[in-house]
């Protein structure tokens, strides 16, 4: 389906194209949310007529997006969740998880701006794109983390996973005897050790 773009759409084009698109994509997502038109003599006219005041809104939003991307850009949110040993969180974090933390900042953000590809399903320090405006976007970090003391140790640049199993490592050394049957324990001497030989 040819159509008319009335706003910047990614790897589509700028206002005023005429792109050939998939039907469905078409009839699913640009009609129906005021993307495009239509492309046929009758819409390319009323959009010729329309094109001057098309572009003046369409730059009236892009400022207002631009005023509101200063505030946001590089703000990062810590979202302190319940997780496994291994990071994997009970549930997952998504868009709803990010807009309310937007909202708690005291930036209002419409759900469509936020671009999360899937959502996140494990502790760490993410990257999400904002799109306030075809033309707009900025980049926020999201901290995902069981403690707000994790959290701040992940905005230090220390991987809590890797940290948390070096502890592990660390702790518990069991003796271990060679010559001992598979599955015995290792026998605990209560003999002091020997000195060593001093030269």
């Amino acid at each position: 389906m040819d159509i008319i773009l009335l706003e910047r759409v990614e790897k589509l084009g700028n206002i005023g194209d005429v792109v050939k698109v998939k039907d469905g994509f078409a009839r699913n997502f640009l009609l129906p949310n005021k993307k495009a038109l239509r492309s046929n003599e009758a819409n390319r006219k009323v959009f010729e007529k329309n094109r001057e005041k098309i572009v003046a809104d369409n730059a009236v939003k892009r400022t207002e997006a631009e005023a509101e991307a200063k505030t946001i850009d590089g703000i990062t949110l810590t979202l302190i969740r319940q997780s496994s040993n291994t990071g994997q969180l009970y549930g997952s974090v998504a868009v709803r998880d990010l807009i309310d933390g937007l909202e708690a900042e005291g930036h209002k953000v419409p759900k469509s701006a936020i671009v999360l590809n899937k959502p996140i399903k494990a502790i760490g320090l993410y990257e999400v794109k904002v799109s306030l405006h075809p033309e707009v976007s900025v980049t926020i970090k999201i901290n995902i983390a069981r403690s707000p003391e994790e959290a701040k140790m992940q905005a230090d640049g220390v991987n809590v996973m890797e940290a948390m199993f070096e502890k592990d490592e660390a702790g518990f050394v069991e003796d271990y005897d060679p010559n001992a049957e598979p599955g015995a324990t290792a026998e605990v001497s209560n003999d002091e050790p020997e000195a060593p030989a001093q030269a």
